[in-house]
């Protein structure tokens, strides 16, 4: 049985996974609007993976005697200036979201919670990877340069991306 503390600290992380799907889903429009198809398919792709992120947790704090709760909606940005600037929100982002779950983390080992202690390891590992892959597209755009062909390039680095992403889910 969770703690308290515990079931209100993983409703928060509830909390920051719907705003990472939303404020993916939000970048995915305005990719959209700018004609960056791939980049919005990708980002729309990760918008299902975070909603995906917060039903995990959801659905943990349900089947361990918890009651989770369903959050309140926070509008993210809607425009992002450029992919530049948006990818490095992105990076950002998941470096934040990599904190909270470490959060999590030090709570459970502190609380001797092994159970959620074995549940978090697999946010641990994801984090890690969102994390690689996020600073591998700066990486990218950095080498791309801002010429004025560079947006056709990051379409087609952002396409190999998610490419790779998605055969090694199969």
């Amino acid at each position: 049985m969770l703690s308290n503390k515990m079931i209100d600290a993983l409703n928060s992380q509830i909390v920051e996974e719907f705003y990472s799907s939303n404020l993916y889903l939000a970048m995915a429009s305005w990719c959209d609007s700018e004609g960056l198809n791939n980049c919005a398919h990708f980002m729309y792709n990760h918008f299902e993976e975070e909603r995906m992120h917060m039903l995990k947790i959801f659905h943990y704090i349900n089947e361990t005697g918890g009651h989770a709760i369903v959050p309140e909606l926070k509008q993210p940005p809607v425009d992002y200036g450029s992919v530049q600037s948006m990818f490095k929100e992105t990076f950002k982002h998941e470096q934040f979201i990599t904190s909270k779950i470490h959060d999590l983390v030090k709570l459970a080992v502190s609380e001797n919670d092994f159970q959620t202690l074995n549940f978090l390891q697999w946010f641990v590992e994801e984090q890690r990877e969102e994390e690689a892959t996020f600073q591998n597209i700066l990486d990218k755009i950095k080498l791309i340069g801002e010429g004025p062909s560079s947006l056709y390039f990051i379409e087609q680095e952002i396409e190999k991306i998610s490419a790779e992403a998605h055969s090694g889910e199969e």
